[in-house]
């Protein structure tokens, strides 16, 4: 035998052991029920008085005994009542006791009287009653027991709860908090929108009031946590019961999405902590998945930049809509390496190449695509980061905008059905040089469009919501680390959405893709970092201003108070998504477009000391000195 074997066996026998002892004493306890409930029957017919009862009767008892213990314990063998785990019983399991009493009762009914023992008929009634009642006891009597232990530690030690929204979520998270030995916690009040719940109990704890009463029942019950199970509700209003709660300095979790609930997942442990995107105040974005699946499947589709936050995200969404081939390339090895893993661990069917290479190496990607010939590519390659890009314009331009030409031209060279580039709202009127960088990989799709069999579309979103060096793990690092917490300043407001979703939106867009359009994603209100950095510190449990400073830094290089996603001379169409829209390309001087970019290579080889003029006069919009 091997020693994983033996160690597993030696950690099995344990637990066999102590479940046969448990069924065992089980066992006797019921042969001891039956036994005392059979003469408790004939007493209590003769009120109480031994001496007043008739002989045969205590013979006839005696005589069908054993018959009785054995058909009661096959019968309650059936009913599981010996494999129940009863520290988690509830209706169900007392209705088994129930029925399965009650069939032992029947048969014993019909038993007496093939046997011609003329018991008396109330026997059965009496003798049924403290049968099931002694069961009953047996079964829940330790639960009852723990759940009174539990209590009494929460009273003394445990935080104070309340939830908010009184339906079926409610009373499960009540039922797992009640009986859990795991959690030091009490509810001591619910809250919930429907007039005719309040005054109302789920399981002894009362309904005190709507979301309006929430600040003045924190208070006084002493609330330290509270729990949203609103799974079903929308964004929208668990946004705004999310603005109340976070005023009573209470730690917040919520409830997990409604499909959860129906496949039984609920539980304290898939709570989870209340997430900045419960704040945005909008619906996810949701895509065709019919479609998209139908435009994938059998194709071979290269992403460009797949390690990174965005092209990591593609990679997954594509696998799942089995691509003929998928092609990942990045520079940086670990980021590959990693999606690596994790696609071939998730998706083992999976014809996967995960290629090391530069989009900026024209002989590179001449060769990829010449070999693997790719149907699909979507260009997520890029450097992004506004203030490094500020500080290193040449390397912008060389990456973003000559990466892109080169990765383009292979595109048209070999044959690519579909290019579809990932941009950004921070190409509309850019004040940054990774904008204005962004901004010439928009025109210059936009111009191979129209002379390439290949259909060039490109996506514009605004901010990725956790994505690599985005905002908000900026935030909770500083959090974490006691503050401050640094917003560059009071009144800056930018879109948002989530990396699922940003991915959702640039695969649907290679769907509806027709040749040269800009695609464009209603993300609903654009939110203030100050509001987005406040919320994260009440959030984690912190007060702004008093534990945690948030510290006023003043813009930054290339930085604007805003963002847009379209420009002015852009019209605006929708697709069949309502959430996302097309604008028309401006037009441009293809001819001039073409010998400006020549003079800007030449110009690149020198490494300049200030882009910016030149890149001034290929994005007229772009405006350097725009800081507010």
């Amino acid at each position: 035998m091997k020693v994983s074997e033996l160690i597993q066996k030696k950690r099995k026998e344990p637990f066999d052991q102590q479940l046969l002892v448990r069924r065992i004493l089980l066992i006797i306890y019921d042969i001891s029920a039956i036994f005392i409930a059979s003469g408790l029957a004939i007493l209590v017919r003769f009120n109480l008085n031994y001496a007043a009862i008739e002989l045969q009767y205590i013979q006839m008892m005696w005589q069908y005994l054993p018959i009785n213990i054995i058909c009661t314990l096959i019968i309650f063998t059936c009913f599981k009542l010996y494999s129940s785990i009863w520290r988690f019983a509830g209706p169900l399991e007392a209705g088994n006791v129930v029925m399965a009493s009650g069939l032992s009762v029947v048969l014993q009914f019909f038993g007496y009287h093939l046997l011609r023992l003329n018991m008396f008929r109330s026997y059965y009634i009496i003798y049924f009653g403290i049968f099931v009642f002694m069961i009953l006891a047996s079964r829940f009597f330790y639960r009852f027991f723990r759940m009174l232990k539990n209590k009494r530690l929460r009273n003394k030690n445990g935080n104070r709860i309340m939830i908010i929204g009184a339906g079926e979520s409610c009373n499960m998270l009540i039922k797992e908090i009640t009986n859990s030995r795991y959690i030091n916690g009490q509810v001591k009040c619910l809250i919930d929108d429907d007039p005719g719940k309040l005054g109302k109990y789920v399981q002894g704890i009362r309904v005190v009031g709507n979301r309006d009463t929430i600040l003045h029942n924190a208070r006084k019950y002493e609330i330290d946590e509270i729990i949203i199970a609103l799974p079903s509700a929308s964004k929208k209003n668990v946004k705004e019961i999310t603005n109340i709660c976070k005023e009573t300095d209470c730690e917040l979790k919520i409830v997990p999405g409604i499909y959860q609930l129906v496949n039984g997942e609920v539980g304290i442990s898939n709570l989870r902590g209340v997430e900045i995107e419960d704040l945005l105040g909008r619906e996810p974005i949701t895509v065709n998945v019919d479609s998209i699946a139908e435009y994938v499947r059998g194709k071979v589709v290269l992403v460009t930049g797949g390690g990174g936050s965005i092209g990591s995200e593609l990679c997954r969404q594509l696998a799942v809509h089995i691509p003929k081939q998928l092609i990942i390339l990045d520079i940086y090895e670990n980021n590959a390496y990693e999606i690596k893993q994790e696609l071939e661990r998730k998706f083992p069917r999976l014809n996967l190449v995960v290629l090391i290479g530069s989009v900026r190496n024209t002989s590179r990607m001449n060769y990829i695509f010449d070999r693997y010939r790719p149907d699909i590519v979507y260009h997520a390659a890029a450097h992004k980061h506004v203030p490094l890009m500020e500080d290193s314009p040449n390397e912008a331009i060389k990456n973003n905008v000559f990466g892109t030409l080169k990765t383009v031209q292979a595109a048209d060279r070999y044959g690519t059905q579909r290019f579809v580039l990932i941009s950004t709202d921070k190409a509309v009127n850019p004040t940054n040089i990774m904008g204005a960088s962004k901004r010439i990989c928009e025109m210059i799709v936009q111009m191979y469009n129209n002379r390439s069999e290949t259909e060039f579309v490109a996506v514009r979103f605004g901010n990725v919501l956790g994505s690599n060096g985005s905002v908000i793990p900026l935030f909770k690092k500083q959090i974490a680390r006691g503050g401050p917490v640094t917003v560059t300043h009071p009144d800056i407001i930018r879109y948002f959405m989530t990396i699922p979703e940003a991915v959702s939106l640039v695969i649907e867009a290679g769907v509806y893709a027709k040749g040269g359009e800009i695609f464009v994603l209603n993300m609903g209100e654009p939110v203030k970092i100050l509001d987005l950095a406040e919320n994260l510190i009440r959030l984690s449990g912190y007060t702004p201003y008093e534990d945690i400073e948030i510290k006023f830094t003043g813009l930054r290089p290339g930085e604007k108070l805003y963002e847009e996603l379209l420009m002015g001379e852009e019209g605006m169409r929708d697709t069949e998504n309502k959430m996302i829209h097309i604008g028309k390309p401006i037009e441009i001087d293809e001819e001039k477009f073409i010998r400006q970019l020549d003079s800007l290579k030449k110009v690149m080889d020198q490494e300049p000391d200030d882009i910016r003029k030149i890149i001034k006069e290929i994005v007229p919009t772009y405006n350097p000195q725009e800081q507010e």
